[in-house]
């Protein structure tokens, strides 16, 4: 897995949102973006990232920031993970793993000693030029709304 960096070009997506609209990074062009990748909807690290979005969204608008999350569920299981949780902003579908391939979010993980390949947690700021502005892999998911925060605290 190739990770980004501070100053790399955030690779471009293309992918259907849990309402089935597509969302494409161009469409947040000129303004900061929030791009968390999670391994599975529902599951309780992923509840704790999304809802941690969630409860910072308000303070992540005020400082001009959109949040997306992407996670290799479809479309219904994303559905049915915001109303749950009354998330409100973009759950996108990656099923076949071209983004969450991109921003170097699939590598190696470990279970209870067992080595396979799966979703790595983690976290990327983009600023408005499309440039990764902050990457944090293997992010807390409590921690993903802060570091988002934090990094644009010290531009």
């Amino acid at each position: 897995m190739a990770e980004l960096k501070k100053g790399d070009r955030a690779p471009s997506f293309r992918l259907p949102d849990q309402n089935e609209h597509i969302v494409r990074l161009s469409d947040y062009r000129g303004r900061h973006l929030l791009i968390y990748v999670y391994p599975k909807a529902g599951t309780p690290g992923c509840t704790k990232q999304a809802c941690s979005v969630r409860d910072n969204l308000s303070k992540l608008t005020r400082m001009g920031v959109a949040a997306v999350g992407v996670s290799p569920d479809k479309s219904n299981a994303q559905k049915k993970f915001d109303q749950k949780h009354a998330l409100g902003f973009p759950l996108l579908c990656d099923p076949q793993h071209a983004t969450i391939n991109a921003y170097g979010a699939w590598g190696r993980k470990s279970m209870h000693g067992k080595k396979y390949m799966g979703v790595v947690r983690c976290a990327f700021l983009i600023d408005p030029s499309g440039h990764i502005a902050g990457a944090w892999y293997k992010v807390n998911p409590i921690d993903t709304a802060s570091k988002a925060m934090e990094a644009l605290k010290q531009r």
